[in-house]
């Protein structure tokens, strides 16, 4: 990782020359601390944030905000490890970082999401207040969503949790974190009129996140897990994140079009 677009390594100087380079341009990752099954760190979510958009901001000359390491977990506390904000804390949070930022002249805040689906919600209750109060442009970069177009292509399942994504993806940058041979296979079931997943073509209800009772039972059958991580490769990992990573500069680039 280069350190040249990592906010917290510039001095003001520095902050103040990259608000005129990157056209008032600025990522800002999210991510969250919590439970990734016995195969992968609990930092999985912001890891991802922050790979993206640092490839993206080194291709973009656009800076990278530091990452914000903790997300809505309720539904994870069942296991260690999970830290969980209130998700009106997350949307605060979310609204001061562009309101100061934006103060020091940055007008786009690009918000990657690693924290899939999740964190969404209350990073658009951000958005949308910054938008009406501070006049300044948000967009939002989750890889669920932004990846619909690969994701079959590449043999995998639809979006669970330490499922084949995340796993291909943190073999890909983060392979020392992995413990594959850890990983416990436990394959979506089949629910009427409900999924998770933003590529599913059928009807669905809105994601809710599963109760404590619900979690107890899920944790004890898979470790963590949903989905099926031994099919996780680090070649479908480098497809993924360069797919991802293209479509973050495009994203990044039309704010800075923008002026």
């Amino acid at each position: 990782m280069a350190d040249s677009v990592r906010l917290q390594n510039m001095t003001w100087e520095e902050v103040k020359e990259m608000v005129a380079q990157s056209n008032r341009t600025i990522l800002l990752p999210f991510g969250s601390t919590e439970q990734h099954g016995p195969h992968l760190p609990v930092g999985t979510d912001t890891m991802v944030a922050m790979t993206l958009a640092e490839d993206a901001g080194k291709k973009t000359k656009a800076p990278v905000a530091p990452p914000l390491w903790f997300g809505w977990s309720p539904h994870h506390m069942v296991l260690p490890g999970t830290i969980t904000i209130r998700p009106e804390v997350l949307s605060e949070v979310a609204f001061d970082v562009m309101a100061s930022l934006k103060h020091h002249g940055f007008k786009h805040f690009v918000l990657v999401n690693g924290h899939r689906i999740v964190n969404i919600t209350w990073l658009q209750i951000a958005g949308e207040k910054a938008k009406r109060e501070l006049g300044v442009n948000v967009v939002i970069f989750d890889p669920a969503y932004m990846s619909k177009s690969i994701i079959q292509s590449l043999g995998w399942g639809g979006v669970g949790h330490a499922e084949e994504i995340e796993t291909s993806h943190m073999m890909h940058r983060h392979p020392d974190l992995v413990k594959l041979d850890r990983a416990v296979d436990n394959p979506h079931p089949e629910r009427d009129l409900y999924s998770v997943d933003p590529s599913f073509n059928g009807d669905t209800l809105c994601y809710v996140p599963s109760s404590e009772a619900e979690m107890k039972q899920f944790t004890s059958d898979s470790g963590g897990t949903a989905g099926e991580p031994s099919k996780a490769t680090a070649e479908g990992g480098k497809i993924y994140h360069d797919h991802l990573v293209a479509r973050l500069v495009e994203v990044v680039q039309k704010c800075q079009s923008q002026g």
